[in-house]
């Protein structure tokens, strides 16, 4: 008898939300893309505020797959009376899973 595959979890907003928390602790596997740098210059947003917002934040917009096969969602958290949303997608890898930052605003 093969080896079966493990059947794929459900990805709802708690389990993407777990992940994205355990992702961001180590801040090596968060990549933020050349848009989201720019938005965050834009509206004076700084990589603290982000990881923050992913260590903390709450979901806004929910967890789905895109086009590219990436599960995405949008965090939100309140950061020094400022309001961070924080658009991520879950970059799943061989060698481990890392967070995309696409947008910040």
């Amino acid at each position: 008898m093969g080896m079966e595959q493990p059947l794929p979890f459900k990805m709802n907003d708690a389990n993407m939300l777990r992940i994205i928390r355990e992702i961001a602790e180590d801040t090596s596997r968060v990549f933020i893309v050349k848009h989201a740098k720019k938005r965050m210059r834009e509206r004076k947003i700084s990589q603290t505020q982000v990881y923050m917002c992913l260590r903390k934040g709450n979901v806004v917009e929910p967890a789905h797959l895109t086009i590219y096969g990436d599960w995405k969602c949008t965090l939100q958290y309140r950061y020094a009376g400022d309001e961070i949303n924080v658009s991520v997608a879950l970059e799943r890898e061989e060698n481990g899973d890392y967070l995309a930052v696409i947008t910040v605003f």
